[in-house]
């Protein structure tokens, strides 16, 4: 089976919402995934999707900015795959093609998180050269 990897305009961001939904296990109403989307587009945002045919099987936010400690830096966001398309080493050439990706935008590293409960995700991340740099921390205001 031939997929495709491409960067959607940031117009066409709705056609990612279902997955998002489907990663937040419904937690985010689409409504309001809609609303941050849109706010999204308007920031040093870009979104790769894997493409099976016309269909939208797989997503990965990118966000770009320079950080004191590394440089150019993608950070990944919302990275979900639909469960039917996992264990096929999609995940592996999707995160190939966003490395490549970066590089060629002159970028130099590619940082993301990760739910701590999330262990396949860990071991996939570990297994694709990503290191544990630190812990994520959230306030709520």
């Amino acid at each position: 089976m031939s997929y495709q990897f491409k960067i959607i305009p940031n117009t066409d961001l709705d056609v990612v919402i279902p997955l998002v939904y489907e990663l937040n296990e419904g937690k985010i109403s689409r409504s309001v995934l809609e609303l941050r989307f849109n706010e999204m587009s308007r920031q040093n945002y870009e979104c790769a999707v894997i493409l099976d045919d016309e269909d939208v099987v797989g997503v990965s936010g990118l966000w770009f900015c320079t950080r004191h400690y590394i440089g150019k830096s993608v950070e990944l966001d919302h990275v979900y795959i639909k469960p039917a398309y996992r264990k096929k080493g999609l995940g592996k050439q999707f995160m190939h093609w966003i490395n490549n990706y970066a590089k060629e935008k002159g970028y130099q590293s590619m940082e993301l998180n990760t739910y701590v409960q999330n262990y396949p995700s860990h071991k996939f991340y570990y297994n694709e050269g990503y290191e544990i740099l630190g812990y994520h921390f959230l306030k709520r205001l």
